[in-house]
């Protein structure tokens, strides 16, 4: 083990070791002592031995024609969405994703661990800083699954692979309370409508449940069963939240009967057995069943413009896995789907209306931007149960003594056993925006962002941090490996082109016929305090049945 891992290792130990000693008992873990420690293959793998071990990945990709009747750029949550409902109507349908296509397989290692991460996980970058702290890497430069861009004062993580955020985000699947999604939209979207109709349409694709008893008792969910019994004892009421996870494959995890992904904390660069229910396995595959869709993987969007005929160019590099450009292509389409998340939709739009290719965008592309409200804690000196914490989430908390916000019982990345300490992700319903610029030098997008991020946001979900760990006996924070609450990065990016200023009511782009948004850059910086794909999922569904309904 390099020594890096030993360093880690140490420190995190030294923590639980007084979390062990203080902590009140929880129902011991079964799982063999083999699966806690980290084995030869866990450790990082370097590009050949990646090769070894997943050679889908160096498959070709499918080449896209030159001229589409809709091009979809990305594939996560509205990007799938558009694809599918685009070539159900009878649309050929061109979808460009970035990142590479992943298999699944109950008993391969497809994807890389949390605590040793290496290319597998990170989108073209050498080193990663988890949430915990704990630094990985250097790893070599490699198309992994997961991008953490970094700007000024904040980093955002962002998915990169065919199923976009979906194959790295945690599973919850929820809509917000009414009064929170008010908030946050102000009236650009009836809560009626998307309750009664689209919330349902995405719930039906997606298929999100909560944790069923018998996994909640579980040895691998004893961190739950204790985050919700120091939150009752604080005098919440915690509450079971629904999450897209196949649970007869968790439980196949805990039979033996696959080799262990989401019962042992695996979920950041996605569960290579395929216990997470992500786009792979439901939009995508539906989309291309109707024999009108194709999934062009490998294929980064550089710009996107329109052509002397009014068709629309999209410029676009074919990559390797290494991220090396193999070519470079002009496509061109009727219509336009921007689906590439509130990062990479606001960066396209950004260069396209500032170096004139799409000069009739408006003023407000690029503002009305923020994170959700996010916000990471980890409480330490908790019970220590054994084994690895499961990384679906079991239940949240809502609380509007400060900021309206929500609280979710996480696991914490990357430590690799139970060492007493209790993730939480926090959202609110914080005002703050940022507002993205083009900066033509560096051909790069550029976030005004506050050093010190949301104030209300950290100081709201301090006090429920406070009351919770002095409820159950435990420290408010894990220092030196991190502190009680991060709010200097998110994973909920949304807005930059926000629904009813950049678009119409239906994410139509105005001053362009046949150019639509249907992802993240719709929403208003937040969804409720609550996790956004749902939402988006949902405002997708809503808006392309429109545009299919009235033709444009």
């Amino acid at each position: 083990m390099k020594r890096r891992h030993l360093l880690q290792w140490a420190a995190a130990g030294a923590v639980g070791a007084v979390g062990a000693a203080l902590g009140p008992a929880v129902i011991p873990s079964t799982r063999a002592a083999s699966t806690l420690l980290p084995s030869a293959s866990a450790l990082p793998l370097g590009v050949p031995t990646i090769r070894s071990r997943v050679p889908e990945l160096w498959a070709d990709p499918p080449r896209p024609p030159d001229h589409s009747a809709v091009i979809v750029i990305g594939s996560g949550f509205g990007a799938s969405v558009a694809a599918l409902r685009f070539a159900q109507a009878g649309q050929q349908v061109t979808v460009l994703e970035r990142g590479l296509r992943w298999p699944r397989d109950p008993w391969r290692e497809i994807f890389t661990a949390d605590m040793t991460a290496d290319g597998r996980g990170l989108w073209r970058q050498q080193s990663f800083t988890n949430v915990t702290g704990m630094p990985v890497g250097p790893v070599d430069r490699f198309g992994g699954v997961l991008d953490t861009t970094r700007f000024d004062n904040l980093t955002v993580w962002r998915g990169a692979a065919v199923g976009g955020g979906s194959v790295v985000y945690t599973g919850v699947t929820i809509a917000p309370d009414k009064r929170f999604f008010d908030l946050s939209f102000g009236g650009r979207v009836a809560y009626e409508e998307m309750a009664s109709t689209w919330y349902p349409a995405a719930r039906r694709m997606l298929r999100p449940s909560p944790m069923p008893d018998d996994v909640y008792a579980a040895p691998a969910f004893a961190h739950s069963r204790t985050w919700d019994d120091h939150a009752r004892r604080a005098g919440f009421d915690p509450q079971r939240v629904d999450g897209t996870w196949n649970w007869s494959i968790v439980r196949d995890e805990m039979t033996g009967r696959s080799r262990p992904s989401a019962t042992v904390g695996q979920s950041t660069f996605g569960n290579s057995n395929g216990a997470k229910q992500d786009l792979t396995q439901n939009y995508l595959p539906q989309a291309e069943a109707t024999g009108r869709a194709l999934i062009a993987h490998s294929h980064e969007v550089a710009a996107i413009g329109t052509d002397t005929g009014g068709r629309y160019r999209v410029e676009v590099r074919r990559l390797d896995p290494e991220g090396n450009v193999l070519e470079s292509r002009t496509l061109t389409a009727d219509r336009l789907v921007l689906g590439a998340g509130s990062i990479g939709t606001t960066e396209l739009l950004l260069r396209a209306r500032d170096t004139g290719a799409l000069p009739n965008l408006n003023e407000f592309v690029g503002r009305g931007w923020g994170t959700n409200g996010d916000a990471f804690m980890t409480r330490s000196l908790g019970p220590i149960g054994g084994g690895p914490q499961g990384a679906p989430c079991a239940s949240r908390i809502v609380d509007e003594s400060g900021l309206p916000l929500t609280v979710e019982n996480w696991y914490v990345p990357g430590v690799p056993t139970e060492m007493g300490f209790l993730g939480s992700l926090g959202m609110t319903i914080d005002p703050m925006r940022g507002e993205f610029r083009y900066d033509r030098t560096a051909d790069r997008i550029v976030l005004s962002w506050p050093k010190g991020g949301n104030p209300d946001t950290v100081a709201s979900l301090r006090a429920v941090q406070n009351r919770m760990a002095q409820a159950g006996r435990t420290l408010v924070s894990a220092e030196p490996l991190t502190r009680d609450v991060d709010d200097t990065l998110t994973a909920h990016p949304l807005g930059g082109a926000v629904l009813g200023d950049v678009t119409d009511g239906y994410g139509r782009v105005k001053g362009y016929d046949g150019l639509y948004l249907v992802d993240g850059a719709l929403v208003p910086g937040s969804t409720g305090a609550a996790n956004p794909s749902l939402t988006i999922t949902a405002l997708a569904e809503r808006n392309v049945a429109q545009v299919l309904a009235t033709g444009g």
